[in-house]
């Protein structure tokens, strides 16, 4: 069974000039977060392993051990641990994503000299996704420093950085940091998640956007594509994301998680020192979670994306 999704090339283009810029950014606002949250659900319990080997890779022999021991330690409850602060995120920062994204590809149409938004190509497209990235980082940071700070906790307090004895949750880590370093302490590792947004975004719009290419040359249209065709495309582009800045992203999880014990140093201060201490294989601990967890998560993403945009829109129209 084909899925119609109206808002793809010409169709897209001619819904956006049927609806007034603030219905058309809401929609969004409404199908991105239906997107984070899909994503979410499909990918938590990688991105528990992934944070942890990222963090602590001496404390683990691989993917499968790392996974086993959070399970053994904490039942399910263990590898969804951040879940809470994970939706928050990912909620929050696919809202304003792909509200911003709809604003960058017009913005990208008029820089280039186009009529409409259906006229951007794949590498248009996904310079749009970069900018757009700049804004979305803004809400996820925060979010995505509670997260890593709560799925690394027991690692934490195995190697003695934290004197947290009892359960904890996202509130009493948010007031943690509040107390101690103010409004500020929340931002740690910004400058480390646009590092990896821009040019992430970059790669993960542009991978969508050439995998739907693909179809259409395939007798597919951008404007019919069917429900296995979108996953497809979309676990492309999260692959391509990861697998062009993950060593960027294992930085920032050093950053915000370990600043728990103290103010932790800059992005190149703590790249040069997980280098010379433990060399470039540490920038890579966790990648095979990541990778498994890339293609269905974010399948799962832009399906529920694309569907709840449709949803939405007919009603509208």
């Amino acid at each position: 069974m084909k899925v119609r999704y109206p808002r793809s090339g010409d169709r897209m283009a001619a819904e956006r000039r049927a609806m007034n810029p603030f219905t058309d950014a809401v929609i969004n606002l409404v199908a991105g977060s239906a997107g984070g949250a899909a994503c979410v659900a499909c990918g938590q319990p990688f991105d528990t392993v992934k944070v942890k080997l990222q963090t602590f890779p001496s404390l683990y022999r691989g993917f499968l051990h790392c996974f086993q021991t959070t399970y053994r330690q904490g039942g399910l409850w263990g590898l969804y641990q951040g879940t809470t602060p994970a939706l928050l995120s990912n909620i929050a920062e696919n809202a304003v994503l792909f509200a911003c994204y709809g604003t960058c590809q017009e913005l990208t149409r008029r820089i280039f000299g186009l009529e409409s938004v259906g006229q951007l190509s794949d590498l248009q497209n996904a310079t749009a996704g970069s900018m757009a990235s700049i804004f979305s980082s803004l809400v996820l940071c925060p979010t995505e420093l509670v997260k890593c700070r709560m799925q690394a906790m027991h690692e934490m307090r195995t190697v003695g950085k934290t004197s947290l004895l009892c359960r904890v949750s996202s509130w009493s880590i948010v007031k943690n940091i509040l107390k101690k370093e103010g409004l500020p302490g929340l931002f740690q590792g910004m400058t480390s998640t646009w590092l990896r947004e821009v040019p992430g975004y970059f790669f993960f719009f542009g991978g969508y956007e050439v995998s739907r290419t693909i179809f259409v040359n395939c007798g597919y249209s951008k404007n019919d594509l069917d429900a296995a065709a979108l996953v497809v495309s979309g676990g492309v582009g999260g692959s391509f994301f990861w697998l062009a800045v993950y060593p960027i992203d294992s930085v920032k999880s050093r950053i915000q998680v370990l600043s728990m014990s103290g103010r932790q140093a800059g992005f190149l201060a703590t790249l040069v020192s997980i280098l010379r201490a433990e060399g470039v294989p540490a920038l890579y601990a966790g990648l095979t979670p990541t990778v498994l967890r890339a293609f269905p998560s974010n399948g799962a993403l832009f399906l529920a994306y694309e569907l709840t945009r449709s949803g939405l829109s007919s009603r509208v129209s």
